[in-house]
């Protein structure tokens, strides 16, 4: 199938998609807005009062859900390279948080507070080739990670997206080495065809709490 083809089927079929036409009548923002509903009812993970780092935000739809069930109690802090249209309760950076410059923007916003909930809906732009998509993939939920790492509170949490593949077991060795109980999670609103799995890392370590600490 040639590749204007495979767009027009593409959209085709993403306008019919349930959870599409569901957020749209609902107000979210993206589809992505179930997800982390659904892994929220079982895990309950956003809490009036937290504090929580949303990498890779835009177009807000995890924002959304985090805003609404924490009730406006709380802080929210957003991060990605897109612009994303303001929300109540929720402050936004627009930067590219792999650059030194939009990290330090993120930290001086955190002003020294640790972080209850890191998540990260990252994924990078696909080029079609899958070895190269795959690696720039998990270079990113390294990132990730190493943030979680460094500013999550003691016994905090850290909601990654990643792909089954390559790097999947070693990243999952890494997140066991760093949290107490590690999960993983395939929500129904993530496509059945898609090699995307959530993984929920909960309870960091005070060794790595430490560690960050003598940074």
């Amino acid at each position: 199938m040639k590749r204007q083809a495979k767009t027009r089927a593409w959209h085709h079929q993403h306008a019919r998609d349930f959870y599409v036409r569901r957020s749209v009548e609902q107000g979210y923002r993206s589809r992505a807005a179930y997800k982390l509903m659904e892994i929220d009812d079982k895990d309950h993970l956003l809490r009036a009062g937290g504090v929580v780092v949303d990498l890779g935000c835009a177009p807000g739809g995890w924002c959304q859900v985090a805003a609404e069930r924490m009730k406006g109690q709380g802080r929210i802090i957003g991060i990605d390279l897109l612009e994303m249209t303001g929300l109540n309760h929720v402050d936004f950076i627009q930067g590219d948080f792999t650059e030194d410059a939009a990290l330090a923007k993120l930290e001086s916003l955190l002003a020294g507070h640790r972080v209850d909930l890191v998540l990260s809906d990252m994924a990078p732009n696909i080029t079609g080739v899958s070895v190269a998509d795959q690696a720039r993939a998990y270079h990113l939920a390294e990132l990730a990670l190493e943030f979680a790492e460094k500013w999550l509170k003691p016994g905090g949490a850290f909601l990654v997206k990643v792909f089954q593949g390559a790097g999947f077991e070693d990243y999952v060795r890494r997140m066991r080495a760093s949290f107490q109980a590690v999960a993983v999670r395939k929500p129904d609103a993530s496509r059945d065809r898609s090699r995307e799995v959530y993984l929920l890392g909960r309870g960091l370590k005070a060794e790595v709490v430490a560690s960050a600490g003598d940074d």
